[in-house]
């Protein structure tokens, strides 16, 4: 395990990009002190994408990057601005407000904040918001993303550890809630400290307005996750209708895209996906190398036989996620921890879908942290702001997000009452 840990940090610290640095590890492993043949990489690599459910991968990613370019996320827009811009703080609440509706149809943070975030920070700072408030709150809402359904960081946990993806949905569904909750109280404070005021008053005609404008996309999370709670199609079937509905709204009711943005869209959504998939094929043949080693049982009984507190033992497993988030792309740290740590929820008597949506929120808390986050990058990028500023205006907003996550990890129901009514009753 030495030459298999050491190679990766070795090849992360001299910046090999992730999918290599694994497979990089796993193959010295296997070259320096295993007796298998090299050929296990390719065929281990393979099997770990060889899954229908992971079809849903690319065609979530397609739905997002069809709604960023078919003008569906202005509609979202306008439609929170006048819902909450009224509010103290107002296009503060609007950017969590959009998040929130625009998580129920792409499932991705980066989507969220390459998307969203462009047109969010511009309307901040021509209003007259500090820039680091408005960059530092388009971070933060974007990882509520993955967690309100569909998401994309679920269905890879779903496919790693066998649970429901339809019950990891609807898991997701309240502390997706509960983030947007504590940023919109994380604005109210910032509006009272810095003396934001409203940016519009409330008129039923313009919600009226903006609400037949978005209407139809409004109608997408409630196609899917209807859907799916209905039995009409599976979580990776949804994806697919995802991307259908979306092409319908901009090529036939819209028409916002053409054979060009249908090019640049279908060439984004390739190379996206190529990069995802290999992350997860080159985790999986590192993850079987911890499993087939015993490496999850060994450190499932140092863990357990250092203390028997349940309290203690998840705050190390929470400590340790947000660690590896630091470090490491969320798909790829899914794919190698879920047989790492599941057992040793399993033995604390925590159910799968609970630990599912801990692990995730954990991961996009990550998002949000340097060397690796990628949100920070993306909105670095978008916003023409330096990275260290990006970071720096971060950092406040993990407080409310942090809450959220010792709430979730403690208080059980949060996450599982949805999914029990739903489907074990």
């Amino acid at each position: 395990m030495v030459i298999l840990f050491g190679t990766l940090v070795v090849l992360l610290v001299i910046g090999f990009p992730v999918a290599f640095a694994l497979i990089g590890a796993s193959l010295a492993f296997i070259l320096l002190e295993s007796p298998l043949p090299m050929v296990v990489v390719l065929h281990r690599t393979i099997g770990g994408i060889d899954s229908f459910t992971l079809l849903a991968v690319p065609f979530f990613i397609l739905a997002g990057n069809l709604m960023n370019h078919a003008g569906i996320t202005d509609r979202i827009f306008d439609f929170a601005k006048a819902a909450v811009g009224w509010m103290r703080g107002g296009l503060g609440h609007v950017n969590v407000g959009a998040s929130v509706l625009f998580a129920g149809m792409s499932g991705a943070a980066v989507a969220d904040a390459g998307g969203l975030g462009t047109i969010e920070v511009k309307a901040m700072r021509e209003a007259g918001y500090d820039n680091d408030f408005a960059v530092g709150l388009t971070a933060a809402s974007s990882t509520i993303g993955p967690l309100i359904p569909p998401s994309l960081p679920l269905v890879v946990y779903g496919v790693s550890s066998q649970a429901s993806i339809g019950q990891l949905f609807a898991a997701g569904l309240i502390p997706g809630l509960m983030m947007a909750a504590a940023l919109m109280a994380m604005v109210t404070y910032y509006a009272h400290v810095r003396g934001y005021g409203r940016d519009t008053i409330f008129l039923w005609s313009m919600l009226g307005t903006t609400f037949a404008r978005a209407f139809l996309s409004l109608l997408t999370p409630v196609i899917l996750v209807g859907g799916i709670l209905g039995g009409v199609f599976t979580p990776t079937e949804a994806a697919v209708v995802a991307s259908a509905y979306a092409l319908f709204l901009g090529v036939v009711v819209y028409r916002t895209l053409n054979f060009r943005k249908l090019w640049d869209i279908s060439v984004d959504t390739i190379e996206t996906t190529a990069v995802v998939l290999l992350i997860v094929g080159a985790a999986s043949i590192f993850s079987w190398i911890l499993t087939a080693n015993g490496v999850p049982r060994a450190l499932a009984g140092a863990i357990l036989g250092q203390t028997e507190s349940v309290f203690v033992i998840l705050l190390l497993m929470n400590l340790l996620l947000l660690a590896v988030g630091i470090v490491m792309e969320p798909v790829a740290a899914i794919t190698i921890l879920t047989p790492v740590l599941l057992p040793i929820a399993i033995a604390l008597g925590l159910d799968p879908v609970h630990f599912g949506i801990i692990m995730v929120l954990n991961l996009m808390i990550g998002l949000l942290t340097p060397p690796v986050g990628m949100v920070l990058y993306v909105l670095a990028r978008v916003t023409e702001t330096s990275f260290e500023t990006v970071v720096r205006a971060t950092m406040p907003f993990l407080i409310p997000l942090v809450a959220v996550l010792i709430l979730v990890t403690y208080v059980p129901a949060l996450s599982m009452w949805l999914p029990t009514l739903l489907y074990r009753q």
